[in-house]
């Protein structure tokens, strides 16, 4: 991964075509300002980010609608095009605690490797942000949960030994976070469509048909009518697109929304 550990104000040099210089790579002077029209123009929104917490990587990870078996989808990280070994870590596995919080806080969360390094004495000051376990071993980060139009919501994640934020920076990044995140989702609309709105009961419902059970079983229960047993699982066959139940429920396996 890129590191912009290192970066620092008075090692920015001016390009002859007025754009800055850094480790990161070249960026225009006023990245914030500048449309994000592609997935390049967001990733270098984030590398600027990183840049101005002193982050040495970054993230952005769509979240999927189950608060049952909750999963972080990676859409880019600063190995773009690439994917960092990191980010599939963070993504892959039982990265529950993470992938939760993200659907269901708006509060930042951070973690360190318990070390006195830079980041976890100015994690020190952040006390109204949720401390939690390191989502992969020896690494320090910080992950500002975000939301968008549609019920999308995602991770965007910063990490690094070296990370400085004030209180007050980290509402300035989060509301960037923000800003970035709804910029991707317009440029990938369908992205979430990899995690369709599914209810827990429509979750229930499949998971009792993947197991085997028949539609009177569930209801019986469920303690639901034959009914509404069906009208459940034809709803998660069409919000998977899938051909028939089993094709819903094969769908549902690899998305990791059922077990």
């Amino acid at each position: 991964m890129t590191d912009a550990a290192e970066v620092r104000d008075d090692e920015i040099a001016q390009s002859p075509f007025g754009e800055r210089r850094t480790l990161f790579g070249d960026f225009p002077l006023r990245p914030e300002t500048q449309r994000t029209v592609t997935i390049p123009d967001a990733v270098r929104r984030c590398r600027w980010m990183a840049v101005d917490v002193n982050a040495s990587a970054f993230a952005l990870f769509f979240a999927g609608p189950s608060t049952e078996r909750p999963r972080l989808v990676p859409c880019f990280d600063s190995s773009y095009p690439g994917v960092a070994e990191t980010t599939r870590r963070i993504a892959g596995g039982d990265r529950s605690a993470i992938a939760r919080h993200s659907r269901t806080s708006s509060v930042p969360c951070l973690w360190d490797d318990g070390e006195d390094s830079i980041s976890a004495v100015s994690f020190r000051t952040l006390g109204w942000a949720a401390k939690i376990e390191p989502p992969v071993g020896g690494t320090s980060g910080l992950a500002f949960p975000v939301h968008a139009d549609r019920g999308q919501c995602g991770l965007i994640v910063f990490l690094g030994a070296e990370i400085a934020l004030t209180p007050e920076g980290m509402f300035d990044i989060h509301a960037r976070c923000f800003s970035l995140f709804d910029a991707v989702v317009r440029i990938r609309p369908g992205e979430g469509g990899k995690y369709p709105s599914i209810s827990k009961r429509e979750l229930e419902c499949l998971k009792l048909t993947a197991n085997g059970y028949t539609s009177d079983e569930i209801a019986r229960l469920l303690k639901l009518s034959v009914h509404t047993a069906n009208q459940y699982l034809t709803n998660t066959v069409q919000k998977l697109d899938a051909v028939n139940r089993m094709h819903a429920v094969a769908k549902a396996l690899r998305m990791g929304l059922i077990e």
